[in-house]
């Protein structure tokens, strides 16, 4: 058991890498679409450059998305929509006229029967009077019974949404359907009108003189319901058998009949019988049972794809390799991408070229750089082609808009450079898609003008570069230049500090970045964060400012009270101080590495030496004198550790001139490499002999060394 957790403890990165490697291999594989893959590339206006192709089976010729929806759009517009007659709608509403009716007619009798008149008159008129009521009635129901055996539609959105002029519905009575043409149908508002026209033009009720206000007083109006109501379920039904009735094919490829020869060009009928093939071979393929063979196969591309990218981040990026975090965050973006592709397949809703793959080699190239960032995009690509429906057409538009984004993508903290990262990938995509067409139909008539709105929101979504940039920076412990832009402004609070409470420090800081950025702008490097570190490498100087000797003004100097080996510590002491003030203002970990490094492991030589020559008998022990470290392990670290001793160095050179700083910079930098202090990072020894140049020129440019020139030769 012991030995097993030794085992563990010494193989635990690389054992957190394979179940990093190995569960992205998972994770795809069961992405990918479960049939066999079509062996032939093929693209429409170019040639055919396989072997003659034969039909091995007879096969349908399917017909186009364009072509199917062409065909169902159209017998659409002759979808006539159901409705059902509710007969119970009448008899209520008649019900309730009768019923108003009784009792505006007794009403109407008090107006019309004088008690004053004699009896036999009485009697006469109200027989009349009796007749008459019958005489309203029938002409109240029958007038509501013609607008009800019409109909009264119910006006929904389906009447509108129906594209055909002369529109006809279905009226359902019972099981018995009928069509009718909607003219002859009511409205609400038709019958309403109806109603009331019919009012005002019946004068005469056989033969007998009505009376306009009574019939006014019936408001036959209020008695108009609805009484046909659209019947959803039916409706739907009878749409999906229209569709249902579409035929999905144009004809028929006979086994052994010859589909296309080699050299011959893929034209517009070519293409649709190849592509007929390939979508009956995946079909057959996915119901033939070697679905096992076929996720084996599928494990492999994958497992070879990712092992290609352990393999560069071994070879090539070992600092990237090294972090599991980093390698997960690379590893956990291809996954992410590929989910994203997937469910994009699987809904069809949106296009492929809607996808913004290109935001993945931004992040990368922002946080890594543009060789790494190119490698994992290709990756990515090679992996999403084999669920893009035109594989060679997706993998070239998205390769070189890919391109595009990591040259453009120079400054990110500038926020117009992701404007115009956006606006040209679009670009790019639009013009590649352009060239395509041409290519393949020959006709700019044939041009799918949608996918430029998908290129252009493509573009648009790359915007989201700079959220999801500062998302994954506080995640992942990323450091981005946008950040080193704000960390290296001089107006943030603890440089504000540094600058009241330590001056020369503040000033030896901004003369350290100036020469750290010249020297890692020429070997390369990133000069922001270099720069951002100077700022800061000093930081802990903040807490007893008058034991360094650049910020000394009085003549004052602390030192004369402390031993040596006090003041060395005093001295070492800046180093973990100023770790601690950075982890206090929650500063990046990588600038805290620079905190840690700027001396490396070198030794306070001023004490030392004092110390020796004071006590040249006694042994010295070198830690009291030694920082702590590590040493740089970077290139900008070891950049840092030269600019800054050469800086702090020059301030003591009595005599300014360009011998002198010549000396002084080879001296300090040689004696570094002597002590190993530049081992542990990658910097050669070609770009060391730059940086002493570099660093020469920039001294005597800081303190106007000018060129001695003879003196005039008197005659």
């Amino acid at each position: 058991m012991k030995q097993l957790l030794e085992l563990l403890k010494q193989y635990y990165n690389g054992i957190i890498k394979a179940l990093i490697f190995f569960g992205a291999i998972l994770i795809i594989v069961y992405l990918f679409p479960g049939e066999s893959k079509f062996k032939y590339e093929f693209s429409k206006g170019k040639p055919w450059m396989h072997e003659d192709l034969i039909a091995e089976y007879n096969f349908p010729i399917y017909k186009t998305d364009a072509e199917l929806s062409t065909e169902r759009d159209s017998i659409l517009k002759e979808h006539k929509p159901y409705f059902r007659l509710d007969t119970n709608t009448f008899h209520k509403q008649n019900e309730r006229f009768i019923a108003s009716f009784n009792q505006k007619w007794n009403e109407y009798l008090l107006d019309e029967y004088d008690l004053a008149e004699p009896l036999n008159d009485l009697f006469s008129k109200k027989r009349k009077l009796i007749t008459e009521k019958e005489d309203y009635l029938d002409f109240g129901q029958d007038l509501l019974k013609f607008v009800y055996s019409k109909g009264i539609v119910e006006v929904t959105d389906v009447l509108d949404q129906v594209d055909n002029e002369n529109l006809s519905i279905v009226i359902m009575i019972g099981n018995m359907a009928r069509d009718y043409s909607y003219s002859e149908v009511f409205t609400q508002k038709s019958a309403y009108e109806y109603v009331l026209t019919s009012l005002e033009d019946h004068k005469w009720i056989d033969e007998v003189e009505v009376s306009a206000s009574f019939l006014k007083a019936l408001n036959l109006n209020t008695f108009i319901e609805f009484n046909l109501f659209y019947d959803i379920e039916t409706s739907n039904n009878e749409k999906q058998s229209l569709i249902d009735g579409i035929s999905l094919t144009l004809g028929m490829v006979q086994r052994g009949e010859r589909i296309i020869s080699r050299g011959e060009v893929v034209s517009q009928n070519k293409f649709r019988v190849l592509e007929s093939l390939k979508r009956e071979y995946e079909t057959r393929s996915g119901s033939t049972g070697n679905f096992f063979l076929i996720v084996v196969g599928q494990f492999l591309l994958v497992a070879v794809s990712l092992i290609m990218l352990f393999l560069f981040l071994y070879n090539f990026r070992r600092e990237v390799f090294n972090n599991n975090l980093h390698t997960f965050f690379i590893v956990l973006l291809i996954v992410l991408f590929e989910i994203i592709i997937f469910l994009t397949m699987k809904t069809g809703i949106i296009s492929f070229y809607f996808i913004p793959v290109v935001i993945l080699p931004i992040i990368i190239r922002v946080f890594f750089d543009s060789r790494l960032a190119l490698f994992i995009y290709f990756v990515l690509l090679m992996l999403a082609g084999f669920q893009a429906p035109n594989s060679f057409e997706f993998i070239f538009l998205s390769f070189n808009a890919g391109v595009v984004a990591i040259f453009s993508i120079t400054n990110i903290y500038k926020r117009r450079i992701l404007f115009l990262t956006s606006f040209l990938v679009a670009s790019t995509y639009s013009v590649l898609y352009l060239g395509f067409v041409i290519i393949q139909e020959s006709d700019l008539h044939n041009i799918e003008w949608i996918n430029f709105i998908w290129f252009a929101g493509n573009g648009f979504l790359i915007l989201l570069s700079y959220p999801l940039i500062y998302i994954f920076e506080k995640i992942f412990g990323f450091l981005s230049d946008a950040t080193l832009m704000e960390l290296s402004d001089t107006n943030q609070s603890l440089l504000r500090d540094l600058a009241d409470k330590a001056p020369g420090t503040f000033q030896h800081s901004l003369q350290v970045g100036n020469l750290a950025e010249d020297a890692i702008r020429t070997i390369g490097g990133n000069p922001l964060l270099v720069r951002t570190a100077a700022l800061y490498h000093d930081i802990g100087k903040i807490e007893d400012p008058l034991f360094f000797i650049e910020n000394q003004s009085t003549g004052y100097n602390p030192h004369d009270n402390l031993s040596f080996e006090e003041s060395a510590s005093k001295i070492i002491g800046h180093v973990e101080m100023g770790i601690q003030i950075a982890h206090k203002e929650n500063l990046p970990s990588q600038l805290l590495d620079f905190i840690r490094t700027h001396h490396g492991t070198t030794k306070v030589q001023y004490f030392y030496r004092s110390y020796l020559k004071t006590y040249p008998d006694e042994l010295v022990d070198d830690e009291m004198f030694s920082y702590p470290g590590p040493k740089p392990f970077s290139k900008e670290m070891a950049i840092l550790m030269m600019a800054d001793s050469v800086e702090a160095a020059s301030r003591s050179i009595k005599k300014i001139d360009h011998d002198n700083i010549k000396e002084l910079v080879d001296k300090i930098i040689d004696s570094q490499l002597f002590e190993g202090q530049l081992n542990d990072s990658p910097i050669t020894l070609v770009e060391i002999n730059e940086v002493k140049q570099i660093f020469r020129k920039r001294l005597a440019n800081i303190y106007h060394v000018r060129i001695e020139y003879p003196e005039d030769i008197k005659s």
